[in-house]
Formats: C-alpha cells, structure tokens, sequence
C-alpha cells in the first residue's frame, strides 16, 4: 500500500513512478501532510459530461478499512462519484473534472498518473455480475496475468476465491464455466476475481440489486469480513443496507441543475438517527426519494 512504503522507504519504486508520473513530487511528501488513516481525499471536486455538470463542489475523506456508502436517489451522482475513484470515467470521451481527489496523498488525476494501475489497486465490482465465458479458474486467473503478478498462480485463485467466501462452493469444478453459477455466486466470482490482483480498494456499484435475499445477505456478510483488510466504498439505494453494513454514509441529492451535491456525510448511526441537515432526515425517512 503507498503509506506503508512511504513510511518504511523514502525510494520511489517504479510501481509508484507509473501511478504518480516521475515528474511529480515524492509519495513521502504528500502523505506527509495527510492523515495516513485517509484513502480518499476529495476536494470541491466537480465532474461534467460535456456541458453537463453531474457533480457539483463534492468533499469529503473516505478512511482506511472501513466501509463507506453513497446514498441518495436516483440521478444524484452516486455511481459517477465511484466512477470517478477509480478513473472509469475516462472512458467517456465527453468527461471532465474540476477540483481534486486524492488517494494516499497523490492526486488520481494529475498528469503522469497511470489510469491501468490506478484501476489496478482500486477494482470495482459491478451493478449486475458480470464473469467472463471462462472457467471459474480462469475468471480468477486472468487479472493477475495481466499484471504481471508472479506466484503459485493455483494458490492465488484458492485465496481469492476463499476470500470472497467461494472456494468451499466451487472447489470441485474448477473448470466449469463462470456462467453456469448462480447469480450470488457469480457476483462472489466477481469480487474474488477483483482480489486476484490484490487492490488497495474495492468499489461496489449497486453489488446487490439483481440478488435475492439471501444472495444479499451473504455479499453483505462477506463486505464486513473484506473490510478488515479492504477499504470499501458502495452505491446502493437500499437504506437499510448501508445501515446494516456501512461504517460511514455519504447522502447526496440533485440539485435543480440537476448536478449532484454531497448533502451531508458522517458515521452512519449518526446520519441515520440525528442527521445534521433536513434533507438527510426527509430521505431516510420516505418523505422523498
């Protein structure tokens, strides 16, 4: 992880010289001047699709090995925000950004950062389970081969796959298709296959909306075990899921522009009994949404 590697050793490793470009100011300095518990720093950060403002002044600090979510209703920018942490934006030719957003000190969007590593150490899971037409092996296999990532690669694929609380499921059929689990099952690939390259991060975009009850309540069982090593960060319109699972809650609305603004953020307890703004208590309670 960069803070650790700041702290234990000043040297730039050419790993971090991808993410932060070799122009750039040394890791070491900017943590420095940032608490090493916080992962995201986001600051009057603004996000735009052409003359489209999707994203209006957002700030706030997303801490280290915790799970955070973003709430809000539909259209208020949520799954653009988790977008944006990890550069999947830039995909969208007509996407921009003001303002800044930090992780472990070093901005994600300056020139010289490497958007593959940056997706690399922040993986996302997505809305509806997604495993490539390959066997369960080669779901888990195929990420660290791309890296580059050297090892027992039959051990990696077990310790991903048992992280993501699969193996005892699938350890026998290795070499059946991804696509013939079920839907819970297949969303467990997809955060196993996320781990393979051992990120930093997972990002979580609506992980249980296509999932029945049960499947829900596994994902969210395994997001709690994740985070003793993870940061989490999740999208979900399900308040009683980011109550159940979420250290910290982020509640943003559309604003009449239609960009989305942070309302508020803070530990979620806090947020769900005594939130500080109206709007926040109007929500959670049903009066809109």
């Amino acid at each position: 992880m960069v803070v650790k590697m700041a702290v234990e050793d000043t040297r730039v490793s050419e790993r971090e010289r991808r993410l932060m470009g070799a122009e750039t100011v040394p890791a070491s300095e900017r943590i420095a001047r940032l608490d090493g518990e916080i992962v995201f720093d986001v600051d009057h950060f603004n996000a735009y699709y052409g003359t489209f403002r999707a994203l209006y002044d957002v700030g706030f600090q997303i801490p280290s090995r915790k799970i955070t979510a973003l709430i809000g209703p539909s259209g208020c920018g949520k799954s653009t925000l988790l977008r944006c942490m990890n550069r999947m934006n830039d995909l969208i030719t007509s996407f921009r950004h003001e303002g800044s957003m930090t992780y472990h000190g070093i901005d994600l969007y300056e020139r010289g950062v490497d958007p593959v590593e940056v997706r690399r150490r922040i993986g996302m899971v997505f809305q509806k389970p997604n495993p490539f037409p390959k066997s369960i092996y080669e779901n888990i296999a195929f990420g660290p081969r791309v890296n580059g990532i050297k090892g027992n690669m039959d051990e990696m694929v077990e310790r991903s796959l048992r992280a993501a609380a699969l193996w005892d499921e699938v350890k026998d059929k290795l070499g059946q298709s991804g696509l013939a689990l079920s839907g819970g099952q297949q969303q467990r690939l997809c955060i196993a296959r996320a781990l393979a390259v051992q990120p930093d991060v997972i990002l979580m975009d609506e992980p249980c909306s296509a999932l029945d009850p049960i499947a829900t309540l596994k994902i969210e069982d395994l997001m709690k075990e994740l985070a003793r090593d993870y940061t989490i960060v999740i999208v979900t319109h399900n308040m009683q899921q980011a109550a159940r699972v979420a250290d910290h809650t982020a509640f943003l609305m559309m604003r009449p522009d239609r960009a989305g603004e942070l309302v508020e953020f803070g530990d979620t307890d806090t947020l769900f009994t005594t939130p500080r703004d109206k709007r926040t208590e109007d929500y959670i309670t049903g009066r809109f949404g």
